[in-house]
């Protein structure tokens, strides 16, 4: 019953609304606009491969405009500085505080700066690790060895680190997995089929988590 009763639920929550990414746009020197394919593909592998049909578009806001709390989905990458202005982290705190939910995607070389700035979003709050067994890798897709290797950089393992408020997951922060560039064309990174749909699953389950948690 309650498999039913989901199952209906997320479809028609997923056919009836339009989904659309909104990807955050950063000071600091960043490239807050790499890996410029990978939303879109993600987008169309959603549409082409579950019941979320109205999947959209990517959208790129800065915190600190009027429409970016529209957006249940934020998406955040890049390589390096990230900096957050004052305004900044007041509305993205407000975003995670009332329903929104972030993913962050390192892309090798933004974790310190990322960090620092999630910090001052939530001083009083830590990066969790998730386990294995956690639903985000059970939303779509079954994950058993939870988060998927796509890039080698440093021998380090992939970690996905959570941020909660009130017990709702607000935050998840892929590190060391490189989604985004299993996302891209193949062209641009040469990634055999296997790991280009372990990354795109992945993305998959991310969205269906946010949206159902």
């Amino acid at each position: 019953m309650k498999s039913y009763i989901f199952t209906f639920f997320i479809t028609c929550f997923l056919f009836s609304q339009e989904f659309n990414i909104a990807r955050i746009q950063y000071s600091g020197g960043g490239d807050w606009y790499c890996d410029p394919s990978s939303l879109p593909n993600l987008l169309k592998y959603l549409k082409t491969n579950t019941p979320m049909v109205k999947a959209g578009r990517e959208i790129k806001i800065k915190l600190t405009d009027n429409n970016a709390k529209h957006f249940p989905f934020l998406y955040l990458t890049g390589h390096g500085n990230i900096k957050f202005s004052e305004n900044e982290i007041i509305e993205l705190r407000s975003i995670l505080s009332n329903g929104g939910f972030l993913h962050a995607d390192d892309n090798y070389g933004m974790d310190k700066s990322f960090r620092r700035e999630i910090k001052k979003v939530f001083p009083n709050k830590e990066f969790v690790e998730l386990p294995h067994d956690h639903p985000v890798f059970s939303s779509y897709y079954n994950f058993e060895n939870g988060l998927p290797k796509i890039h080698e950089h440093d021998g380090k393992p992939p970690q996905a680190l959570g941020i909660y408020e009130n017990d709702k997951l607000v935050i998840l922060y892929t590190y060391e997995s490189d989604l985004g560039d299993g996302w891209e064309d193949p062209s641009v990174h040469n990634d055999p089929l296997e790991i280009r749909e372990l990354a795109l699953k992945m993305g998959v389950n991310i969205i269906y988590y946010a949206l159902t948690q």
